[in-house]
């Protein structure tokens, strides 16, 4: 580690260009089933016990049920299982909530690959690890200043789409990840398998579990670094990786503390109704199988094999992220503009509102202005909640 360098007074870009959160998936949604039944506002939440009764959540409204407070129906916790569990499911199981569960997800010694141009509050890494046995690449920020006893906090940060053939380790989010290091965060910015020179290939964050490897095993690659607190470490996650962090968190308690901006499909319910409108998404190249055509994409033949969420079943609760938010046992905090053209709001409204019911420890914030990406004049003031939000949890 270097000394402790000198800091000055720096501007920093606030908002690169970024796109949306659209994945594979989306080919096999039906837009017609996309659009609102019904307005979906603030107003339609039920109050949890910690917000004064009949009070409307406000945008930019502070929420949080603290957790010293009893719920009004108090959840038991549920400890993580050690052996997995048979779901039952043909097809599809790699995605239960159980299923998951039970995998024994391991993460690796983390290699330094490249040291990049440092900043007078960091340093910053291309780095390598190994999950699923793919070796995995990513952008690694060390605070120049000497460690804690106990090491620094961290931060795995985890984007939403980028078509896979286009992205770059250094590029996108540049603002975010310097926001978070100049707060004195480790922070990890991987790249998903199929992403850049990451091994594997890509597979979208809502019929497949591996992003969600991906970004466990990275936590579990911090947690071998003699700097970083192994208990001290949370996830950031943008769009698509907003039901990646949240499936994380319902996964590995290790998570001490989740952040999501402009979130998208805890319920796949939410998925058939509200869809994602995102115009940068690409089809991956897929391989010939024996016969000569493509292969089905996983979403088709969950699709033929148990209906539409919207059906209700077995399976699409086994899936759910919010028909497990029991699982939730570490805070959770949410930000989203109300004027997202990709991805609606009303995902995470009814999130919070799931949240509130089951008594559950978050935040949320939502903005009048600032697009997919929470842009500027919001960008500073989310960044400063997540901040403050991570500085108390983790």
């Amino acid at each position: 580690m270097k000394s402790r360098k000198q800091l000055f007074l720096f501007t920093f870009l606030f908002l690169c260009s970024l796109p949306g959160c659209v994945s594979p998936e989306m080919a096999d949604i039906n837009k017609s089933q996309s659009t609102l039944s019904g307005p979906i506002t603030s107003q339609n939440l039920t109050p949890s016990a910690s917000i004064v009764a009949d009070s409307p959540i406000e945008p930019g409204a502070h929420n949080t049920a603290p957790s010293n407070t009893p719920p009004a129906n108090p959840i038991q916790t549920i400890p993580a299982t050690t052996e997995r569990k048979a779901s039952g499911f043909e097809i599809g199981e790699e995605i239960t909530i159980e299923y998951l569960r039970g995998l024994e997800i391991e993460g690796s010694e983390i290699t330094f690959e490249e040291e990049l141009t440092p900043t007078a509050a960091y340093e910053q890494h291309i780095v390598s690890y190994i999950s699923e046995g793919n070796k995995n690449y990513g952008l690694l920020t060390i605070p120049t200043s000497e460690p804690p006893e106990s090491g620094f906090k961290a931060v795995v940060f985890n984007h939403g789409y980028v078509p896979p053939a286009e992205y770059r380790t250094t590029e996108r989010y540049a603002a975010y990840v310097d926001y978070l290091a100049w707060s004195g965060f480790v922070v990890f910015k991987i790249d998903f398998r199929g992403h850049g020179d990451s091994q594997g290939e890509p597979t979208g964050s809502y019929f497949s579990p591996g992003y969600t490897i991906d970004a466990i095993s990275a936590l579990k690659s911090l947690q071998t670094l003699d700097f970083v607190d192994p208990q001290g470490i949370g996830m950031w996650g943008h769009s698509m990786a907003g039901n990646l962090v949240l499936r994380a968190m319902l996964v590995e308690p290790d998570i001490k503390a989740g952040v999501i901006w402009a979130g998208a499909v805890y319920s796949y319910e939410d998925f058939d109704k509200y869809g994602i409108d995102d115009n940068t998404y690409r089809p991956p190249e897929q391989s010939q199988n024996q016969g000569g055509s493509p292969p089905r994409r996983r979403s088709s033949e969950i699709f033929d094999l148990y209906g539409r969420p919207g059906e209700g079943g077995e399976y699409w609760k086994a899936v759910s992220l919010t028909e497990n938010i029991d699982y939730l046992n570490n805070p959770i905090q949410l930000h989203h503009a109300q004027n997202d053209e990709v991805v609606s709001i009303g995902y995470t409204y009814n999130l919070v509102a799931v949240l509130q019911q089951n008594g559950k420890e978050y935040e949320f914030y939502n903005y009048p202005g600032g697009g997919h990406n929470i842009s500027s004049p919001y960008f500073q003031q989310a960044m400063a909640r997540t901040v403050e939000f991570f500085r108390k949890h983790l």
